[in-house]
């Protein structure tokens, strides 16, 4: 298959599946939940935009000084501006091509740091796998906290509520479907690519061991604990952007640490599966707020604020870094020919 059309066909998948998410988060919505997302978006306190905006900058902020650690690590320091600024324009970026702003955010501060790119794409790989990391003990903390949340979220998604009780998708047999299906594509994998289980085997340890190479590359970081403070800084940071959000509307005030770290843990998925998290990020939130006995109506106008509050964020700050990083470089450049 010709590489254009391949790359061609994922993007429309991708986004096909964000139109997908916005379809099933809207196709519900009769009177009564218009009148609920009437009322809620009414009453809502639109103040709290601004902090909740502002939560969400300082983390990018965070998240662009882990970023420079990293680079530090290989021998460069590239100044904080042009750090952020590439941060936010990868962002942006990848609200329209997804994972095509963590290629570019590498091509624009190697064009402004004169940092190889090829050297940048490895402090990526390795970011992602912090993050990755990081997103698992988020969930096992979750679940932890309320361990019944994974059937429930199950029992939301797959059973109505005018279904029969013996009649109902257990949530492990969900578990089980899921499984084969990634058996299946697995084997799916082997046949196409003419593969045996030796090649399979060798592919996982190769994985297992980037992923190991990456974890014990934290540990010869010249400033490890900054590195680990910054990231604790930086998911704090995605949880209190959801915490203060419950404030925002008058029927979801009363949610707590425990429902920030459901909607942390939806939200970080949702943002994942489509571009920019458009229709996954709301669906996600809507169904998991339904489980804390939040309506269908306000529990779809939660979603759609909080991903416009993220979203908001990244445009913004997007579009003010692209006009602000060859400004700011053009005077750096004249102060330093004075």
């Amino acid at each position: 298959m010709n590489r254009r059309f391949r790359t061609i066909l994922q993007y429309v998948f991708f986004f096909s599946l964000g139109f997908l998410f916005v379809w099933l988060s809207i196709k519900d919505v009769g009177p009564l939940e218009r009148v609920q997302i009437r009322f809620a978006l009414n009453n809502a306190r639109y103040f709290l935009a601004l902090p909740v905006f502002m939560i969400l900058l300082l983390s990018h902020y965070v998240r662009a000084m882990r970023w420079r650690l990293l680079i530090e690590s290989i021998g460069y320091k590239p100044s904080k501006a042009n750090t952020f600024f590439a941060v936010m324009i990868g962002y942006i970026v990848n609200q329209a091509v997804i994972r095509l702003g963590e290629v570019l955010k590498c091509t624009v501060l190697a064009r402004y740091e004169k940092v190889p790119a090829d050297k940048l794409v490895g402090t990526i790989i390795l970011e992602r796998l912090v993050d990755a990391i990081c997103l698992v003990i988020v969930f096992v903390i979750t679940i932890i906290i309320q361990p019944t949340l994974y059937d429930e979220l199950v029992d939301k998604i797959f059973n109505s509520r005018e279904t029969d009780e013996s009649k109902k998708i257990p949530g492990y047999l969900v578990l089980l479907i899921v499984s084969g299906i990634v058996l299946l594509i697995i084997a799916l994998w082997m046949i196409i690519k003419k593969k045996n289980f030796n090649d399979l085997v060798n592919a996982i340890k190769k994985i297992a061991k980037r992923v190991w190479e990456g974890i014990s590359a934290i540990q010869h970081l010249k400033k490890r604990g900054q590195f680990i403070l910054y990231t604790l800084l930086m998911w704090t940071l995605y949880l209190g952007g959801g915490y203060i959000g419950f404030y925002a509307l008058q029927e979801t005030e009363h949610y707590g640490i425990r429902e920030a770290f459901a909607v942390l843990s939806a939200g970080s998925i949702g943002m994942t599966i489509t571009p920019g998290g458009i229709g996954g990020y709301a669906f996600l939130l809507e169904q998991t707020m339904q489980i804390y006995g939040l309506s269908q109506g306000v529990a779809l106008a939660f979603g759609w604020l909080l991903w416009l509050a993220n979203t908001s964020v990244i445009i913004i700050g997007g579009l003010i870094s692209f006009v602000a990083l060859p400004w700011y470089n053009k005077n750096k450049l004249r102060q330093s020919a004075l």
